[in-house]
């Protein structure tokens, strides 16, 4: 498999060299990290999205043939998908590298970003947010609000998670700078690379929503209904 990179980890977890208020962009730090060899697929991780074949020879031997073109996985196995707006997700990787463990695969796909996730994530993330009052559930503020007039919003947006049934598009094995198209972000380097799970993928998702500003509150000519209520800050809950 002489098209893929050298069978070695190209990213490791808990490197130290990105901290909480560094200016610099997560992606090229991510990159630089690993020598500019996070955007492309070792052999190792190549075996790893093959896994989730039920083929997984056939599919190497076609990757093998044709490592410049896209493929398509299922999910639910090997890994599932939560796919979120490239700026959101952008977001989710700063916080998710400089304050927490890191993240597995990622990719960006149509204007969209793949965060890979263990197995179930899928699942329980969107009644996890939803129960947490972050979603986009029957009882979430931003069902309550969906037009964010009382100044909170919709801050986490609709989330696309894929799961047992579903199938994604993953970039080429190598991938061309100058190409448009599917590309990885943070590739996949070894046969059991670590991948987030619902629970990492919450907070994350809660940690961007509580960063982002709020609209600016909106003027009224009537006084509060109840001038001397108590008022408590409650956008700390955890």
């Amino acid at each position: 498999m002489t098209a893929w990179l050298p069978d070695e980890t190209t990213l490791l977890h808990g490197d130290g060299t990105h901290h909480a208020g560094e200016d610099a962009d997560i992606l090229t730090v991510l990159r630089e990290r690993a020598g500019h060899q996070t955007a492309q697929v070792t052999a190792a991780g190549a075996a790893w999205l093959a896994g989730a074949t039920a083929y997984p020879r056939s599919t190497l031997a076609q990757w093998e043939s044709h490592p410049g073109a896209p493929g398509v996985l299922p999910c639910g196995s090997a890994f599932d998908v939560v796919n979120v707006p490239t700026l959101f997700g952008r977001r989710m990787l700063e916080h998710l590298w400089a304050d927490g463990p890191g993240s597995g695969p990622v990719a960006t796909h149509r204007g969209r970003m793949l965060l890979f996730a263990s197995p179930g994530t899928a699942q329980r993330l969107p009644s996890l947010l939803d129960w947490e009052e972050w979603g986009s559930g029957p009882g979430s503020r931003a069902a309550r609000n969906p037009l964010g007039t009382d100044g909170s919003g919709p801050k986490v947006p609709p989330l696309l998670c894929h799961g047992a049934g579903d199938a994604v598009t993953v970039p080429p094995l190598t991938c061309d700078p100058t190409a448009s198209g599917p590309r990885w972000v943070v590739a996949p380097d070894t046969r059991s690379p670590w991948l987030p799970g619902p629970d990492v993928l919450l907070w994350a998702c809660v940690r961007v929503a509580r960063s982002v500003p709020a609209q600016a509150p909106r003027i009224s000519i009537f006084p509060p209904a109840d001038q001397g209520a108590n008022v408590y800050d409650v956008s700390r809950r955890r």
